[in-house]
C-alpha cells in the first residue's frame, strides 16, 4: 500500500509498504479521509518531537476491514481514531490527567498513522460514526476534541464576549463551540476569506487586526482563545482580555520558541493564562457533535487531495484562505 512517511527532518516521502495486520485488540481500517494539521508541518520541520520513520496522520477516519483477537466491533463499521494512547499507570494518568501522560504514544506521531491506504489502531481508540455520515467528516473529530478541551478550560458563559485569534480549523471550531455556549464571538484574522467564513458561521463580528478588535470592543473580552500558534498573537492575547478575563492558548508554537509576557499586567488585571494540550476524555463528545451535525465542518473543507500530493501540501505553507485540506487515500 502507499503511505506518506517521515524519515527525518525535512525528509517526507510517499512510499510503498506492506499493509498492517491487526494484532490482539487491534483493528485495521481503510482510511476514508485524513486531515493535514499544522502539527504535521511542525513534524516535517523538526519542531515537534516524533519517532521517525513513521507514517504521519493523526486526524483520520475510515471503515474497519480487519479485527484482531478480542475485538467485537463488526467489519464494515465506520470509525474515527483517537490517536493518543496514554499508559494508564504514570502519576498523571492515575490523577486523571491522561493528556499529560509521560509515556503517551500518539498514532501518526510515534506510531504509524492515517496518511496511508490502511491504518492500524487499538480498538479502544476507535469511536463509532454513523454509517450514513459523509465520510469526510470523521477526520474532524480529533481537532474538535482538542478544541473542546481548550473551551472546557476557558469555560465561556452565556452573554460573555469571546475573541478567537486565528482563522484556521481550530479557530473556526472554537468559534462554533463558544457560540453554542451562548457567547458573542469575534474572530480576528488577516485573511478576508476566513473573516467572511466566520460571519457565515455566526460570528457577531470580525477584525483584521488586534488594533481593530480593540477598537470594536474597547473593554476587551472575557475569554480570548489563541488558535493561530504564532508568537505575535500569543503575546497580544492578554491585551485583548477584559479585567479578570481568561486566555487559552490552543495554537501550537515550535518547540523552544519564546514569547514575551508582562507579568505585572497579568497580575494587576488578574488575567488567567491557560494552556490546552490535546484531548483528555473529549473524543467521544467530539464524535457525537460531528455525528449529529451540531458543528458545521462541511464549510471548513478547503480542498481534497490524493496521497500523491501529501508531501507537497505539508512541505509548503497553507494556501491563502485555506482552512482544512483532506487527504483521500
Amino acid at each position: 500500500m502507499q503511505a506518506t512517511r517521515l524519515f527525518g527532518i525535512g525528509d517526507l516521502r510517499l512510499v510503498e509498504i506492506a499493509p498492517p495486520a491487526p494484532g490482539p485488540g487491534d483493528i485495521v481500517i481503510r482510511v476514508e479521509a485524513a486531515g493535514i494539521c499544522g502539527t504535521d508541518r511542525h513534524l516535517f520541520k523538526g519542531e515537534f518531537p516524533s519517532a521517525p520513520p513513521v507514517t504521519l496522520g493523526h486526524e483520520f477516519s475510515g471503515i474497519i476491514t480487519g479485527v484482531g483477537a478480542g475485538v467485537t466491533l463488526p467489519l464494515g463499521t465506520r470509525v474515527t481514531c483517537d490517536p493518543n494512547c496514554p499508559c494508564g499507570t504514570c502519576p498523571e494518568c492515575r490523577a486523571g490527567r491522561v493528556n499529560l501522560c509521560r509515556l503517551n504514544r500518539a498514532i501518526g506521531i510515534h506510531d504509524d498513522g492515517g496518511f496511508a491506504t490502511f491504518a492500524r489502531l487499538p480498538a479502544h481508540r476507535a469511536h463509532v460514526l454513523p454509517a450514513d455520515l459523509n465520510p469526510l467528516y470523521g477526520a474532524f473529530c480529533e481537532p474538535l476534541a482538542c478544541t473542546l478541551h481548550g473551551l472546557d478550560l476557558g469555560a465561556p458563559r452565556p452573554g460573555e464576549r469571546v475573541i478567537v485569534l486565528g482563522g484556521g480549523v481550530i479557530g473556526l471550531l472554537a468559534l462554533q463551540l463558544a457560540m453554542r455556549a451562548g457567547a458573542e464571538v469575534m474572530l480576528v484574522t488577516r485573511q478576508r476569506a476566513k473573516r467572511d467564513l466566520a460571519l457565515d458561521l455566526g460570528a457577531i463580528s470580525t477584525a483584521a487586526s488586534v488594533a481593530q478588535a480593540r477598537a470594536l470592543w474597547p473593554e476587551g473580552a472575557s475569554l480570548v482563545v489563541e488558535c493561530a500558534g504564532v508568537a505575535e498573537t500569543v503575546e497580544q492575547a492578554p491585551g485583548l482580555c477584559a479585567r479578570g478575563g481568561r486566555v487559552v492558548i490552543l495554537g501550537v508554537l515550535a518547540q523552544h520558541e519564546k514569547v514575551r509576557i508582562e507579568p505585572f499586567d497579568l497580575l494587576f488585571r488578574e488575567i488567567s493564562l491557560l494552556h490546552s494540550f490535546i484531548n483528555p476524555f473529549t473524543q467521544a463528545r467530539a464524535t457525537s457533535l460531528i455525528a449529529s451535525g451540531a458543528i458545521n465542518v462541511a464549510k471548513l473543507i478547503s480542498r481534497t487531495i490524493p496521497l500523491s500530493e501529501t508531501v507537497d501540501a505539508i512541505a509548503n505553507p497553507a494556501r491563502p484562505g485555506e482552512v482544512k485540506v483532506l487527504i483521500l487515500p
